[in-house]
């Protein structure tokens, strides 16, 4: 025959599907996830306040990083919260630029947060 030793080729059955056991997972129920979506929204609704007003006064942004620039953090939290927001707000800052962590809770869990940061050098 050609050169080649007898060999005999060995087929795989074909699986068509994969017969392990499927894990069972519990129902889903989508009302904290829900209300987390719609308490996301009121975060983004607040940082809009926020960004619209840091970049539609230049007199307002030149507060905020005055404030940061002399470490007045009590100063900085108070200028964001003149804005008209309404969530619960963290602020760092640091040479470079402020962090704002904006933040909710559905009940008594914290359901969902928004970061913002922003920089100034």
């Amino acid at each position: 025959m050609n050169g080649y030793p007898n060999r005999q080729v060995q087929y795989m059955p074909y699986k068509p599907y994969d017969q392990r056991p499927r894990r069972q997972f519990p129902d889903v129920d989508p009302t904290f996830f829900e209300q987390s979506a719609k308490s996301m929204q009121m975060l983004m609704k607040d940082a809009s306040l926020v960004l619209n007003r840091l970049a539609d006064s230049k007199i307002f942004a030149g507060k905020v990083m005055s404030a940061a620039q002399q470490s007045n953090k009590n100063e900085v939290d108070k200028l964001i919260k003149s804005t008209g927001i309404k969530s619960k707000v963290e602020t760092t800052f640091n040479p470079d630029g402020i962090h704002l962590k904006l933040s909710s809770t559905v009940g008594t869990a914290e359901c969902c947060h928004l970061t913002i940061a922003l920089r100034w050098l």
